[in-house]
């Protein structure tokens, strides 16, 4: 499905995402982080279809899981005592939610980070960072460019090694093991001839002189200024409302914080506002497409 967030501006999408982020980091409030994964998953799933479930059964899945029951293992501060370990330290129910929290930041933030490295690709990375850091641009944009070619090409060349009975699935242990390492000698041999092809190819085209111009298809127009508008007022309302307490949450000593009242609600709403606004986007303009079609 084509994704309508996609087609904004570059500087929207890193203003988003570092607001999305920076929120599910600082804010710890537990209805916030919930929502904040919630919409980065739901996000994803747009995004990666069946990929993303595939991925949040066998990695977010777990690590929640594991990040949730390791702490109240090594963290025993907090008032309520549930029960005594074997070891005979407490485990106690602020030591058990902490723990469900900083899973819950954990995943929240590999969901949005998976988000960003589909939509912010590297031409627009360069786009953004060109100008002002252009070394940092072009380093990102290879090491962005290069990852999913190097997996496509070792599967070229294991396939190939299959073929003649070379692949890491043929053999005893040692001879996977230097069928293995065979592999990875051409595939640094092909790395560093790709380098030098590119050096030389930027070095044609004219890559570093004074004076160079760079060319960009991104505009930013009335719809750019539009989602600037609504972030900007998101991110004002929701950090003037968490400076004057409204997501207010401690887990230590007791566990206490805010979770009614219109200030916090208020705040709730925003912060889900904000996180499920690329999703929004995308229901919208499928919903229109629809309407469109029923017309027809």
């Amino acid at each position: 499905m084509r994704d309508v967030f996609s087609g904004y501006n570059p500087t929207i999408h890193l203003l988003y995402f570092a607001s999305t982020m920076c929120f599910s980091m600082f804010f710890l409030h537990p209805i916030c982080l919930a929502l904040s994964f919630l919409c980065a998953f739901a996000y994803s799933l747009y995004l990666n279809g069946k990929k993303a479930l595939r991925t949040g059964g066998l990695f977010l899945l777990p690590m929640l899981l594991i990040t949730a029951l390791l702490n109240p293992v090594f963290n025993h501060e907090g008032v309520t005592i549930l029960l005594y370990l074997r070891d005979g330290n407490p485990l106690t129910l602020e030591s058990v939610v902490y723990g469900v929290i900083a899973a819950l930041m954990l995943i929240a933030i590999v969901s949005w980070f998976a988000c960003f490295s589909r939509v912010l690709t590297s031409d627009k990375l360069v786009y953004l960072f060109g100008r002002l850091i252009p070394a940092l641009a072009l380093v990102l944009s290879m090491a962005l460019r290069f990852v999913p070619r190097f997996k496509s090409q070792i599967k070229v060349v294991s396939d190939a090694q299959k073929c003649v009975g070379r692949d890491v699935s043929n053999g005893n242990v040692f001879r996977r093991a230097r069928h293995g390492i065979r592999i990875v000698s051409i595939m640094v041999t092909w790395a560093l001839e790709n380098a030098i092809e590119t050096a030389d190819s930027m070095k044609c085209r004219g890559y570093g002189l004074p004076g160079r111009t760079a060319f960009s298809v991104f505009r930013f127009d009335r719809r750019d200024r539009a989602a600037l508008l609504f972030i900007l007022a998101c991110d004002a309302y929701i950090l003037a409302g968490a400076a004057a307490g409204g997501l207010y949450f401690r887990c230590f000593p007791s566990i206490a914080g805010v979770w009614g009242g219109p200030h916090s609600v208020s705040l709730f709403a925003a912060c889900f506002a904000l996180y499920a606004m690329p999703v929004a986007l995308n229901l919208l303009n499928d919903k229109k497409w629809k309407n469109l079609e029923a017309k027809l």
